[in-house]
């Protein structure tokens, strides 16, 4: 199978993509923290008193595009290290970033969900009770191994290594058939090209798409976390998130085509919202007398939402994000270890404020900004210069915040 010359593999670090993916995964963090304040009860740990139809349409909106925009990055990063480094340093660096945060963040973090969903469940009776809600939520890992592995959000983890296991795997396989395999690598960076830079893209993208979210719950994508048998549709469409991120990244600036900014794409994207915003009420009722075709046109222009969000930010931050930044490269590094410790904290805060009598908007904005400052506090003191920093990040890398003493301070001239 032909290999691109190591010359040829870009060597710096794409800034702009480091901060879009930053951007996904913090878009998750606010996307969890507003699901308290939805208008309606959706099995969720608590419900806020201060609700509003805004959350709903936040979350339909983020909840489309957050997660497909990760995971085409995912295998976009994925070729580009596969091609520096070979197959041998890639598979070893994602079972230690994947891996291992997967199962050690497992039965961290999910005894401290259970605990927010105990607390939750006694905040509607008006008795909160912090600390036997931690010691309930530690007890339920009594009941394994019952439920390993499911009822987190790192769900995508595992979905992120199975992906990545095929993608592998298909490519051992093409790489041993030879000159026909050549062929079709060929024939899909030819394939890949045109699509980049066709007008027709995403609908050509949409369309499948549509057909697989026809198989999923009534708003939008399933998230996949009850279960570690794999979830068809999501597979597919995660997956082919990931491989197109892998075939754009085969051939210089095919990104940056397929993801130009545009007129055309800013309108398709703002009338693909407000028509899935629209059909939303009316494909969630099967017995509406016009269902079907209500639904038949929702996962359609849901479909044409989420992709033409993914290349909307993408877009916009190549245009606005792409000189070297600091603060961002920063963000950036902490955006793993941010989304991978949120949850059980904005599940706790959401508990905390439930019967505040404010308006939901401050209360959303307090839950967002304590949890991120929060958890970037323990990143830049316990992360960041530790192991765990090398784990996360790749290397540790010294603290940000921390002021060194005065004797350690360079002397001036």
């Amino acid at each position: 199978m032909s290999t691109p010359h190591p010359s040829s593999v870009p060597s710096a670090r794409l800034d702009h993509l480091d901060a879009t993916r930053a951007f996904a995964l913090l878009l998750g963090i606010v996307f969890h923290a507003s699901l308290s304040f939805m208008p309606i009860y959706i099995g969720w740990a608590v419900q806020d008193v201060s609700t509003s139809g805004w959350v709903a349409a936040f979350v339909t909106v983020s909840h489309s595009f957050r997660m497909e925009l990760f995971f085409l990055l995912a295998g976009f990063f994925a070729c580009v290290v596969v091609r520096r480094h070979g197959v041998g340093a890639f598979v070893r660096s994602r079972a230690v970033r994947l891996a291992v945060p997967f199962v050690v963040g497992w039965f961290a973090i999910r005894p401290l969900l259970v605990s927010g969903w105990m607390m939750g469940a006694a905040s509607l009776r008006g008795d909160v009770d912090f600390w036997g809600g931690i010691r309930f939520g530690f007890e339920s890992l009594k009941t394994l191994p019952d439920g390993l592995f499911v009822g987190t959000h790192l769900w995508f983890l595992y979905y992120l290594m199975m992906i990545t296991a095929l993608v592998l795997a298909a490519r051992a396989l093409i790489g041993a058939t030879g000159a026909a395999g050549d062929r079709l690598l060929g024939f899909g960076d030819k394939a890949t090209a045109w699509l980049a830079g066709s007008r027709w893209r995403l609908p050509l993208l949409a369309l499948p798409t549509a057909a697989l979210l026809w198989f999923m719950q009534m708003w939008g994508m399933d998230t996949p976390d009850r279960s570690l048998l794999p979830h068809v549709p999501v597979t597919l469409v995660y997956g082919g998130c990931f491989v197109l991120g892998w075939m754009l990244a085969r051939q210089d600036g095919l990104l940056d085509r397929c993801t130009r900014l545009s007129w055309t794409l800013g309108v398709v994207a703002i009338a693909a919202v407000l028509a899935t915003l629209v059909l939303a009420p009316i494909q969630g009722l099967p017995s509406h007398p016009q269902f079907l075709v209500a639904r038949t046109a929702y996962v359609c222009t849901y479909a044409m939402m989420m992709w033409s969000l993914v290349f909307l930010t993408v877009g916009a931050f190549r245009r606005w994000c792409n000189r070297p930044r600091p603060v961002v490269r920063y963000v950036s590094d902490a955006s793993y270890w941010l989304y991978l410790a949120h949850l059980p904290v904005v599940v706790w805060l959401q508990v905390a404020v439930a019967e505040w009598e404010i308006h939901w908007l401050l209360k959303l904005v307090f839950v967002s900004v304590a949890t991120i400052g929060g958890l970037l506090a323990i990143y830049d003191l316990v992360v960041r210069p530790t192991v765990i920093g090398r784990l996360l990040n790749g290397r540790r890398k010294p603290r940000a915040f921390i002021i060194p003493p005065a004797s350690a301070r360079p002397m001036e001239a």
